[in-house]
């Protein structure tokens, strides 16, 4: 079995790979006519700094926001690439991950 680093670049891929699929639904929706969800706006400095620590996956470093559906995938996307932080720091952003992705309705695949 590989290495921690590892099973969260695979769980990154298959995610990734979801929300690609998703955006391809989406797309084919729209220019079938259908209703689709557009992108939410992003958020401003302004709105970031008056953020609490607890809307943040990595909540020390302020880093990854997770407001949105949007702001959920990123993080997921993002995962690996926060530098700085523990172990036990990256499970307890997972963790805080996984919760907004239910709360947002974002499918996370994950494998063991």
């Amino acid at each position: 079995m590989g290495n921690r680093a590892d099973m969260a670049t695979e769980k990154q891929k298959t995610a990734a790979r979801h929300i690609l699929e998703k955006a391809r639904k989406a797309q084919a929706d729209r220019r079938g006519g259908r209703a689709a969800p557009r992108r939410s706006p992003g958020l401003s400095t302004s709105e970031t700094n008056r953020l609490s620590n607890d809307e943040f996956a990595f909540p020390k470093e302020r880093k990854e926001p997770l407001v949105d559906a949007k702001h959920v995938r990123n993080a997921i996307a993002r995962f690996d690439q926060v530098e700085g932080v523990s172990d036990a720091e990256r499970d307890a952003a997972w963790k805080r991950i996984r919760s907004a992705a239910r709360r947002f309705d974002v499918e996370i695949t994950e494998s063991s």
